[in-house]
């Protein structure tokens, strides 16, 4: 029986034949330039297809490249943000260095004003009670928080730790009621009590004869008295004198130099080496 379908040549043969002309086809490329119109003409089919094959890779690296972008841009901007918050707290400190730098030759030499470590903590959350003024921060016992340690913003004194957690600490306002600080007038050093009074924005000054040289207006910073709060932080500003004479002391309110009612980032001072000596000297006596 005759097969319908002839044999044809053996698979080596084949091979061996397209293996010829591939090498021919290559030589007279290379030797006579013969394909280039071909090879133009199919990579200008060809092009569109890779490109589209290319897309969603190229459009996923951009879309990650640029998120990466922007969390590093975030990152940096919360840097710079807590960077530029500590150096206004530094500079809280120019204008009673200007009043006493008229004073003390020695001022630099003051163990007080001196550079303090400190530590950027956000507030997690605000006491309502409606005369406990304190609120609860995201740093604790780990971060190396005490109790009593000093809190300032870049505005000014906010008050002092009063509990600390493993990971959150509390911190008692100024403001609050069973808060008190030594305070000095800048422009002629007298040196006074400022306490709470359950108002967020006010203080009093306690036990000030009606005659005492303190006017509206006048700037009040911690003196650095008692050593639980660093030197020359502002405080407030007189706000008012009521001077009866009626009664043996006047009576005196200053605006706190802090808005308390918009606390969100804070920092955590630690005293210097030369200032701890002091304290504990102070306790010891």
């Amino acid at each position: 029986m005759t097969p319908i379908f002839g044999r044809g040549p053996s698979l080596q043969l084949r091979l061996f034949i397209a293996v010829m002309v591939s090498a021919s086809l290559m030589l007279a490329d290379s030797r006579l330039n013969a394909f280039s119109d071909i090879r133009y003409l199919l990579n200008s089919f060809v092009s569109p297809i890779h490109y589209a094959a290319n897309l969603p890779r190229t459009m996923f690296d951009g879309m990650y490249e640029r998120f990466n972008s922007r969390n590093a841009l975030m990152f940096e901007n919360q840097k710079l943000k807590q960077d530029m918050f500590i150096q206004n707290s530094n500079l809280l400190l120019l204008e009673q260095l200007k009043q006493e730098n008229s004073r003390l030759r020695d001022l630099l030499g003051s163990p007080f004003i001196r550079d303090e470590k400190k530590l950027v903590t956000e507030v997690m959350a605000v006491d309502s009670a409606p005369y406990t003024h304190q609120v609860m921060i995201d740093k604790g016992q780990v971060d190396g928080v005490y109790e009593g340690q000093p809190v300032i913003s870049d505005k000014g004194i906010v008050g002092q730790i009063n509990y600390v957690g493993a990971h959150n600490s509390r911190v008692l306002l100024l403001t609050d009621p069973n808060n008190a600080i030594p305070v000095q007038v800048v422009r002629n050093d007298i040196r006074v009590i400022a306490s709470g009074k359950g108002n967020l924005n006010l203080m009093q000054l306690e036990h000030i004869p009606t005659n005492t040289d303190i006017e509206i207006g006048d700037l009040l910073v911690s003196s650095g008295l008692g050593g639980r709060y660093p030197e020359g932080y502002p405080v407030g500003y007189i706000s008012s004198i009521d001077n009866d004479n009626k009664r043996p002391f006047a009576s005196i309110e200053l605006e706190t130099a802090v808005e308390f009612d918009k606390l969100r980032y804070l920092l955590l001072v630690w005293p210097t080496e030369i200032e701890g000596k002091i304290k504990e000297v102070t306790n010891d006596e």
